[in-house]
């Protein structure tokens, strides 16, 4: 079966998620995470797509971007040269070049409506650290834009862009408050059922619009064999 092309368009916000493969750890220590890092923002140097927020964790990592009108090809580009240069490093630093891949596969997206769904992505990918356990503050977690924003040197923060939805500040107010408050089932069941299917997140109308401009229909469809005839008696 082809693979479905990858639906990138210029102009639309998108969640990003790459994992590790076979469940491997990618990052064990602190300069796992910081190697990982120092790829990132050599990528961005290169090719200068906005981000809005990141998270890197164990064995996988979160992105959101927002790619300008005719960006299509530079986010191609960057998420290539992300990953492969991140993969050739990490084989380097363990001489284990030749032993298998680094990632699972290519990388899931899904892109994201700009309204209160963009900050339910936004917040799930900050806080993925606290969900987890691995932190009790979601803005303790290093490796994420959360600690770079309200944390880090005002340089490194110069790799995120700021938000469509945020008005004239880079972050809303309170924003590591509501960060840190646990999501709604139903915020939950979205984010889930977007990283398993690729389907936009969005109100309704707003998903079905995108889903049909993107060729992603199928994403929104339920899932199941059709029913028989026999079935239906």
């Amino acid at each position: 079966m082809p693979r479905q092309p990858r639906a990138i368009v210029g102009g639309l916000v998108y969640h990003i998620l790459n994992r590790a493969n076979a469940r491997m750890m990618l990052f064990k220590k602190a300069e796992d995470y910081l190697a990982f890092e120092q790829v990132l923002e050599e990528a961005h140097e290169r090719y200068p797509v906005r981000i809005l927020g990141y998270c890197v964790m164990p064995n996988h990592w979160h992105l959101a971007i927002w790619p300008r009108a005719g960006e299509e090809e530079q986010v191609t580009r960057f998420m290539r040269w992300l990953t492969a240069t991140h993969s050739r490093r990490w084989h380097e630093h363990r001489h284990s070049s030749g032993t298998g891949h680094v990632y699972q596969g290519r990388y899931k997206s899904f892109p994201v409506q700009e309204d209160a769904h963009l900050r339910t992505m936004l917040r799930y990918v900050e806080r993925n650290a606290l969900r987890a356990g691995l932190v009790r503050k979601a803005e303790d977690w290093q490796w994420s834009s959360l600690w770079r924003w309200y944390c880090g040197e005002r340089r490194g923060r110069a790799l995120l862009s700021d938000w469509p939805i945020a008005g004239n500040s880079p972050r809303p107010r309170n924003w590591v408050r509501y960060v840190n408050e646990p999501m709604t089932q139903a915020e939950e069941e979205a984010m889930r059922r977007s990283l398993q299917r690729g389907c936009p997140l969005g109100q309704q109308k707003w998903m079905e619009k995108v889903a049909g401009s993107l060729g992603l229909d199928h994403t929104l469809r339920s899932i199941g064999r059709p029913r028989t005839r026999e079935s239906t008696k």
